[in-house]
């Protein structure tokens, strides 16, 4: 039997924990390292109704992007929504692993994997970071990723190329549809704060999921295009590759993105005039 020490020790070789911004809380942050494993469930973010499915269908270790206990907590009493959820996890011996902002950084990680998506060329990471114990920054580690298009788009086009790719159907977006755009700049999530860096590295635009009405501003007064897709759309998709990865190394194992986890928001494209 494979145990969650294991996959864990695969999981920080594809996102090195090093790569995680200082805010965060990354890593096993509920269960033991000796538990065996048969069933994995991946997901975005760890519901009430995603930890249902893991306890009903009999999963073992729960790996989801967005961590849990993301602030310090006194209590953990089934008092309060996550408290409640938390307690019945344990109970069940489900082990909760949350890479976050590594796998957004890593190599292969979540931004890479949506540069690679749309079929950027020349792919750069946005803000490259050094090794741990090494001087020399590291071309391929770091947060956010920029490259060039396979061809010159409008943002009208590119929206397009993007709904299309994301399997959306409605998207934000800050700059004139006619505005022409060769060089992208990716941050999963919601990482405005990437506009000065995808501007450094000459990109027109910045991919990302959702931003403050003041990141709006700031991408109109730097002349950049915007496109906000829904921080869902961005980096769900990584949750099931992550499953797919992680069946091609543990093929004997039952290993599933979540079929219960949904967008919270809904978008409304019905045209009222009509």
């Amino acid at each position: 039997m494979i145990s969650v020490a294991e996959i864990q020790d695969y999981l920080v070789n594809l996102a090195p924990p090093d790569l995680a911004e200082s805010w965060d809380n990354v890593g096993l942050l509920t269960g033991d390292p000796a538990q065996k494993v048969d069933q994995i469930l991946t997901c975005l973010t760890l519901t009430p109704d995603v930890a249902a499915e893991a306890i009903s269908e009999g999963a073992n270790l729960i790996i989801s992007h967005h961590p849990i206990l993301f602030r310090p907590v006194q209590q953990i009493t089934s008092a309060s929504v996550e408290g409640k959820m938390l307690l019945d996890l344990i109970q069940a011996k489900i082990s909760v692993y949350c890479p976050h902002t590594s796998y957004d950084s890593a190599a292969r990680g979540i931004n890479w994997q949506l540069a690679n998506l749309l079929g950027l060329e020349e792919i750069g990471v946005l803000r490259p970071v050094s090794a741990q114990g090494e001087q020399a920054v590291d071309p391929d580690r770091g947060a956010g990723r920029f490259g060039t298009l396979p061809a010159e788009f409008t943002l009208a086009q590119l929206n397009q190329l993007i709904k299309q790719a994301l399997k959306i159907t409605a998207l934000q977006f800050v700059g004139e549809p006619d505005f022409r755009i060769l060089r992208l700049g990716i941050a999963c999530g919601a990482a405005a704060e990437f506009l000065d860096d995808a501007h450094r590295h000459g990109c027109q635009a910045l991919l990302t999921g959702e931003a403050r009405f003041h990141a709006c501003l700031e991408a109109r007064a730097l002349g950049m295009g915007l496109i906000l897709p829904g921080h869902y759309a961005t980096e769900r998709p990584a949750m099931e590759q992550m499953a797919r990865l992680l069946y091609k190394q543990f093929p004997t194992l039952k290993i599933w993105a979540s079929q219960n986890e949904t967008d919270p928001l809904k978008w409304d494209c019905q045209d009222d005039s009509i």
